[in-house]
């Protein structure tokens, strides 16, 4: 009797990960194990994966420090959805004999939910909903967004790409990184803001889309989110901790931004108990960013495909080669 590989998939909230892609060639050789619930630490996480020699992890919802290899003697292959993941210790892995592999990502799926949630907040949909299921009618006054300004921190595909739309509808797109620079911008056919401060203080709309490192953690606190419009509305669908978290809940409370549409969170799932859930002014979704049908199918077809390569013994998409 042929003993079969374990593999658990991880964050599978919506227990999709077996229909999103045909697992059945690898029926005979692989085990899969679907967890829907995140782990709450370390130690659920090594109870969850237990003797498992091969885990797929969703996007960089999950850590996986050097102490988290050490306790997994077992691991051989660590399949991540997308092409990085800084929430991988790749040089850990290397040395337990861990292949860590990806899969493609599209950066339609983020964009649409950034519009999504400006859209939201700027028309009031929510709360609109809300009042016609209750038999009322027309209680808010939307904001326009045609001839206003859309502040974009982070000019890269998905910032690009969500540039593209602001511009379709008739917005000033303006932009900033610290990298940026104002060639990057003409090519985009955006403006360049100069500042960080410029950005939000001129913007209707400021949006986010950096990764989180050590110069993005907390770049946006009490004083930066003081130089936004009381009518301003900030859109995060990148990663929690570009925002500095008190101060954020501090300003919607106070009301002196407008308004917050927030798909990340310090962390997920987001307790009963966080202040976030109840704070005024909010649009919020459960981290939905690369969430979609066509996009949870790439990312587990492509797990598949990696598998298989890591079996057959040519791993595909290696993402913790040596520099």
């Amino acid at each position: 009797m042929t003993v079969r590989l374990r593999c658990v998939v991880l964050d599978d909230f919506q227990g999709v990960a077996t229909s999103s892609a045909d697992w059945s060639p690898l029926e005979e050789t692989v085990e899969v194990i679907s967890v829907t619930e995140h782990p709450g630490s370390e130690d659920e996480l090594i109870g969850l994966l237990g003797d498992a020699e091969i885990v797929v992890t969703l996007r960089e919802r999950v850590d996986f420090p050097r102490s988290v290899f050490e306790r997994l003697p077992k691991l051989r292959l660590l399949v991540a959805t997308g092409m990085r993941n800084s929430a991988i210790d790749m040089a850990a892995a290397r040395e337990h004999g861990v292949v860590v592999s990806g899969t493609a990502s599209s950066l339609t799926p983020p964009t649409e939910l950034t519009w999504a949630l400006i859209l939201g907040l700027t028309r009031n949909l929510v709360v609109e909903d809300a009042i016609v299921r209750a038999g009322g009618w027309q209680t808010t006054v939307g904001s326009d967004l045609h001839g206003h300004t859309l502040g974009v921190i982070g000019l890269g595909r998905i910032g690009t790409a969500v540039a593209k739309v602001g511009l379709a509808f008739g917005m000033e797109v303006i932009a900033w990184s610290s990298n940026l620079t104002e060639e990057q911008c003409e090519e985009a056919g955006v403006v360049y803001a100069g500042s960080l401060d410029n950005l939000l203080s001129n913007s209707d709309v400021a949006t986010i889309h950096l990764k989180l490192s050590v110069r993005s953690n907390g770049l946006i606190g009490a004083r930066e989110l003081g130089l936004m419009k009381p009518s301003a509305l900030l859109v995060n669908t990148s990663r929690a901790g570009i925002i500095q978290r008190q101060p954020l809940l501090e300003s919607l409370y106070n009301g002196t931004i407008a308004g917050a549409g927030l798909d990340v969170f310090d962390q997920e799932p987001v307790p009963q108990d966080d202040p976030i859930r109840n704070a005024p002014r909010t649009l919020l979704t459960p981290h939905l960013g690369y969430v979609t049908k066509d996009n949870l199918n790439t990312y587990f077809s492509q797990a598949l495909e990696d598998i298989t390569a890591f079996i057959a013994g040519t791993p595909l998409r290696i993402l913790n080669t040596r520099s």
